[in-house]
């Protein structure tokens, strides 16, 4: 059997003496604490802390970075423990399959993993957490989920304990605006939790008349605010009413996923119409495109009202396979990048808000050419602005030391947000901040190789990066 061991050096530079700057830089931010602000775990983890039953499940299944690879290796997603959606075509013969079955099928394709980001995080988390010592393979399948299985029921690996075994000082969730906030409430008044995990507004259901659950959010949204969606005015008073009651549940931000070509504000009447033209399914193509820009403009006229950091996240073709969300949902792994342009598309909005002192947006990209090309400059110039960390599909060593160069060299690593894990894995929190400080020590070790920076300022440049401007950015 081949043994699983973590690599002190891995992803650090092969030369050796810039490899020995890197290891100077990161020893001294690998110990500070993990800040989560953007994420997507279920905060009645936390309330529950009850012990995971299945590391399949907890690994696989609900990992769609995991599932998506694994997917094209020919496995089906029911294979994978994805279930289908309540009343959905097929979920009267969906099973949950037995997690052996999934993690035979992991411990098979481990190879099909080799190279990935994915790999390494689940190589970290099966040999710190899981303390496994042999490499997943077919021979090892059932031997190691046996001793994972066993693992779970240790309380080091509750909820609760991970949360302080990986040093987290905040961590957020992604929410709609009609969320039921009671787990955050019950939360904050628990003295015997003493984290900090505060929602995340996430309006795109209400504001995108494209999503087919769009009239469902909307009545939602009135339920939860007994206030008349009817008209636009009403709309627009539910979104600050949900928006002051996330903030008193601690949260910071705000998420933005919407496709979007423009952010013009529009007079009010205009808006009314074309709500009205929305609600009632009678607008055209560009009547939504202009209904969807001007509720984002609309949003960060909020944002400078309440102080709420906007995030945006724009260039993601989702749901890509109708057939596969009418039968699973959301989050599957089919997700896509599309080509996207910031600059033309947020010029309204930064005209207006871009040197507003109560602004702040967060930028994300899944095409890197937009580092250099827009969102670089972007943030070079508007003292608002924020270069989002790798996301997604740049969320991997290579693609963020080619993101460490292109802001760095156009905006300085100063003007990055900082390292957002976006994950629904909490094992997988630990690793994946690992891997983005070890990423970023490696890249700073090259400058100071160089000569372009001191090895003092690249430690400073790293603790910015990895603690102190995602602090400061977000407002935790």
């Amino acid at each position: 059997m081949t043994p699983l061991k973590l690599n002190p050096d891995r992803l650090f530079p092969a030369e050796p003496g810039v490899r020995a700057i890197a290891r100077t830089i990161y020893h001294e931010i690998s110990r500070l604490p993990l800040l989560s602000p953007h994420g997507h775990l279920d905060a009645r983890l936390f309330r529950d802390n009850e012990p995971f039953s299945d590391p399949a499940h907890l690994l696989v299944s609900s990992d769609h970075y995991v599932v998506r690879l694994l997917h094209a290796r020919g496995l089906s997603l029911d294979a994978l423990g994805t279930r289908s959606r309540p009343g959905a075509p097929g979920d009267e013969q969906d099973h949950p399959l037995e997690g052996r079955e999934i993690w035979r099928a992991l411990c098979t394709h481990w190879e099909a993993l080799g190279g990935t980001p994915s790999r390494l995080w689940l190589e970290h988390i099966l040999s710190d957490l899981f303390e496994l010592e042999e490499r997943p393979s077919p021979e090892t399948a059932d031997s190691s989920y046996d001793h994972c299985v066993a693992m779970l029921q240790r309380d080091e690996l509750r909820p609760r304990s991970l949360y302080r075994r990986f040093n987290l000082e905040v961590l957020t969730t992604t929410d709609p605006p009609a969320a039921d906030l009671a787990v955050h409430d019950a939360l904050l008044g628990d003295s015997s939790f003493t984290g900090r995990l505060l929602p995340t507004f996430r309006p795109d259901g209400v504001v995108d008349p494209n999503r087919a659950d769009f009239t469902e959010n909307l009545t939602a949204l009135e339920q939860v605010t007994g206030i008349d969606l009817s008209d636009y005015a009403g709309l627009v008073r539910a979104l600050e009413q949900r928006r002051d009651a996330f903030r008193e549940r601690g949260a910071t931000a705000s998420d933005h996923g919407v496709e979007i070509t423009t952010t013009e504000h529009l007079p009010e009447a205009d808006a009314a119409r074309l709500y009205r033209a929305v609600r009632a399914g009678e607008a055209n193509a560009a009547q939504i495109e202009a209904f969807k820009g001007h509720m984002v403009s609309e949003l960060a006229r909020m944002a400078v009202d309440d102080g709420l950091v906007m995030q945006l996240h724009l260039g993601v073709a989702r749901d890509y396979s109708r057939s596969v969300f009418e039968r699973f949902g959301q989050d599957v792994g089919q997700d896509f990048p599309v080509n996207v342009e910031y600059t033309r598309t947020l010029r309204p909005m930064l005209s207006r808000f871009g040197d507003n002192p109560g602004f702040r947006a967060v930028l994300y990209t899944i095409d890197e050419t937009l580092y250099s090309r827009e969102i670089g400059p972007l943030v070079s110039y508007f003292p608002s602005l924020y270069a989002g960390a790798p996301w997604w599909f740049l969320d991997a060593p290579d693609a963020m030391a080619r993101a460490f160069a292109a802001v760095g060299e156009v905006a300085g690593i100063a003007n990055c947000s900082g390292f957002v894990d976006d994950t629904r894995s909490l094992c997988g929190i630990g690793a994946r901040h690992d891997v983005a400080r070890r990423s970023c020590a490696a890249y700073l070790a090259r400058v100071v190789a160089e000569h372009r920076i001191g090895e003092d300022e690249a430690v400073a440049l790293a603790k910015g990066y990895a603690y102190d401007t995602p602090k400061a950015v977000f407002k935790l």
